[in-house]
C-alpha cells in the first residue's frame, strides 16, 4: 500500500491547475442512466471514486469509454441490470446516486446500503422517503434498498435535513416523473447546481437550483449532451491553505473564486493576502506566521465541512488559539489525534476542537483516516521539521488528483513510495 514521504519546512511558491470537481462528476455520471443517448462528460478528474463509478456503471451493462484527456462517454442504452452490489457501494457512499435515476428511467433498482468514509452515519432515509412520496414501492432487505415503480409522480418533498446527495438523487428522479416536483430545504452547493445545469442541457426542466427550493417539471425523455464539469472548490481551498501554512505564495488557476467566499474570508482572517481574478485565486503569506481562526461548518454557502481539517492543520502552527466546530458530520475529528503525533496541541470537547498553535511541528509517521483528513495530514507534514510519512493514502486518491505531483510543482519535497 503506497504512502507519501514529505520533507517539511519549504515555503510553497507557484501555480497549480485545479481539476474537475469529484462531487459534481459522480452525480453527473449517474445522470447518464436517465437517457438512452450517450452523455459525454469533460474535465473529469482522474480519481479512485471516478474509477469506482465507472466500474459500477459497467457492472450494470452500461458502455463507458474514456479517452486520453479523461473525457468520458457513457451510453446507458445497453443497460442489462439495475443492480449496485455491496462490494462496490461499500467503498464509496456516492454510489447511492444511481438509485433515483434507475427508478425513474427503468422502474426498478436494487442498491446496496452504502459504506465509504468513516465520518458519521449519513443515513439514506431522506432518499428513500422522497422516492416513496413520488410513488415508489421501497423495501430494505438483506442490506439492499429494493425500489419499484411504474412511473414516478411529482410530489412536494420537504427534506428533513439539508443533504447534497439526497437533493441530487431526488432531483434526478423528478426529471422523468409525471408532473411537478418541488424539493424544499434543498442543498445549495455548487455541485448541485452543476448537476442541474447538466440535466437542463439534457432537456430537463429545472428551476431554483442554488436556492433552497428546487422545482422540476417532469418530461417524457432526456437526450444526450456534452457537459464540462466545474472546477473542484475543495481542491482549490486545499492548495490555498498549503500556501498559507508554509508561509508561501500559491496561485490556483482554472478555478471558480465565487465558490470560495467562506474559505477566502478565513484565509484573510488568518493574515494572508488574497488576490482574485478571472478563474484564479492566490494566497500570499510570505514572511508572516498565520493567525489562528475560528471555524464552524455549515451547509453552503457557509464554511464547508470538507475544508475544516485543512484549517485545523493551519491552526496547529498559527499564532493564538482557534476552534473548529463540526456541525455536519459526527466522528470527523480522527485526524486531530494523528496531528497530535506531530506535536499539535489539540483538545477535543464534543464537536469542537480547541487548537493552540505551536512554533513548530515535528515529523512522525501518521495514518490517514478519511479523504479530507488525509489532506490535513499532508499539509501538516509540509511544515513539520523532518520527514513525515502519511500511510493509507488510498483515501487521498479518492479525492485528489496526483496530489504529490501538484505539490512538487509548488516546490514541496514529497514523493509516493510503496508501503
Amino acid at each position: 500500500m503506497d504512502k507519501l514521504q514529505i520533507q517539511g519546512g519549504i515555503p510553497l511558491e507557484g501555480e497549480v491547475r485545479i481539476s474537475g470537481a469529484k462531487n459534481a462528476t459522480l452525480p453527473i455520471l449517474a445522470a447518464a442512466l436517465l437517457t438512452d443517448d450517450p452523455l459525454i462528460v469533460a474535465n473529469v478528474p482522474h480519481l479512485q471514486d471516478v474509477t469506482t463509478t465507472i466500474e459500477l456503471l459497467g457492472r450494470m451493462g452500461v458502455r463507458v469509454t474514456v479517452d486520453e484527456r479523461m473525457q468520458i462517454e457513457v451510453d446507458a442504452s445497453s443497460l442489462t441490470e439495475c443492480f449496485a452490489p455491496y462490494e462496490l457501494v461499500k467503498t464509496m457512499r456516492a454510489s447511492i446516486l444511481v438509485l433515483g435515476p434507475l427508478v425513474a428511467k427503468f422502474g426498478r433498482a436494487d442498491v446496496s446500503l452504502p459504506g465509504g468514509c468513516a465520518i458519521g452515519a449519513r443515513p439514506v432515509n431522506i432518499h428513500v422517503a422522497g422516492l416513496q412520496a413520488m410513488g415508489a414501492d421501497i423495501r430494505i432487505e438483506a442490506g439492499y434498498i429494493r425500489a419499484r415503480a411504474s412511473r414516478l409522480k411529482g410530489a412536494r418533498l420537504v427534506l428533513e435535513t439539508v443533504t447534497v446527495t439526497g437533493t441530487e438523487n431526488l432531483m434526478m428522479a423528478a426529471t422523468l416523473a409525471e408532473g411537478e416536483t418541488v424539493i424544499e430545504n434543498a442543498a445549495r452547493e455548487p455541485e448541485v447546481v452543476d448537476l442541474a445545469h447538466c440535466l437542463i442541457a439534457m432537456g430537463a426542466r429545472i428551476h431554483g437550483a442554488g436556492t433552497d427550493k428546487i422545482t422540476v417539471q417532469g418530461v417524457a425523455r432526456l437526450r444526450g449532451t456534452r457537459y464540462e464539469v466545474l472546477p473542484d472548490r475543495i481542491e482549490s481551498g486545499t492548495y490555498l491553505v498549503a500556501g498559507a501554512i508554509t508561509r508561501g505564495h500559491v496561485r490556483v488557476k482554472h478555478t471558480r473564486p465565487d465558490h470560495l467566499d467562506a474559505v477566502l474570508a478565513k484565509l484573510e482572517e488568518a493574515g494572508a493576502k488574497v488576490g482574485v481574478g478571472d478563474g484564479w485565486v492566490e494566497v500570499d503569506m510570505r514572511g508572516r506566521r498565520p493567525r489562528a481562526v475560528d471555524v464552524r461548518t455549515a451547509p453552503y454557502p457557509a464554511f464547508p465541512t470538507d475544508m475544516q481539517a485543512q484549517f485545523a492543520a493551519l491552526n496547529t502552527i498559527a499564532e493564538g488559539v482557534g476552534t473548529i466546530t463540526e456541525t455536519i458530520f459526527e466522528n470527523r475529528f480522527m485526524h486531530m489525534l494523528e496531528m497530535r503525533r506531530l506535536g499539535a496541541e489539540i483538545r477535543l470537547e464534543g464537536n469542537t476542537a480547541i487548537i493552540r498553535g505551536v512554533d513548530r511541528l515535528t515529523a512522525a509517521p501518521v495514518m490517514a483516516t478519511d479523504l479530507r483528513a488525509s489532506a490535513s495530514l499532508v499539509l501538516a507534514g509540509l511544515v513539520a521539521a523532518g520527514r513525515t510519512e502519511v500511510e493509507r493514502i488510498y483515501h487521498i486518491d479518492r479525492g485528489y488528483e496526483t496530489i504529490e505531483e501538484k505539490l512538487a510543482q509548488l516546490g514541496a519535497q514529497i514523493r509516493r513510495v510503496p508501503g
